[in-house]
């Protein structure tokens, strides 16, 4: 079982050149996905649904495109992530994170396969956990 701990940033349609940016500065393997290639069509269908800079240095970048209908506030565009596959540890990060904060997607399956959920915690912090499969 693995988890690791990841920043997150959150764009307002550049999410694409900013990681490229970054790949540029850090190096590393980047891979994008677009909201359309998940079957989302209409405004955001091009916009980057989910991206993350893998580099030989051992840092983990992701970043998205904010969807329409959500707000963007510079700044307060960050989001810590935790990844992994032990989703008992996943789950209990979850119940703790989101208990006495505000759940914005409930941790529950999602249409790229994994199980997934955001929320604010206590003390205003973003979070994203996110339940891969095991290999």
């Amino acid at each position: 079982m693995s988890m690791r701990l990841n920043p997150y940033i959150s764009f307002n349609g550049d999410a694409k050149t900013a990681m490229q940016f970054y790949q540029g500065v850090l190096g590393g393997e980047l891979t994008m996905s677009t909201f359309g290639e998940f079957g989302a069509p209409g405004p955001d269908e091009n916009k980057i649904m989910h991206s993350s800079l893998e580099t030989d240095a051992g840092f983990t970048l992701m970043a998205s495109d904010v969807p329409q209908g959500m707000e963007h506030h510079p700044g307060d565009n960050i989001t810590i992530a935790i990844t992994g596959d032990d989703a008992d540890k996943l789950r209990t990060y979850w119940e703790k994170l989101s208990d006495g904060g505000t759940v914005s997607m409930p941790l529950e399956k999602q249409i790229w396969g994994d199980v997934y959920g955001a929320c604010v915690d206590r003390f205003g912090i973003n979070w994203m956990i996110d339940i891969g499969e095991s290999d």
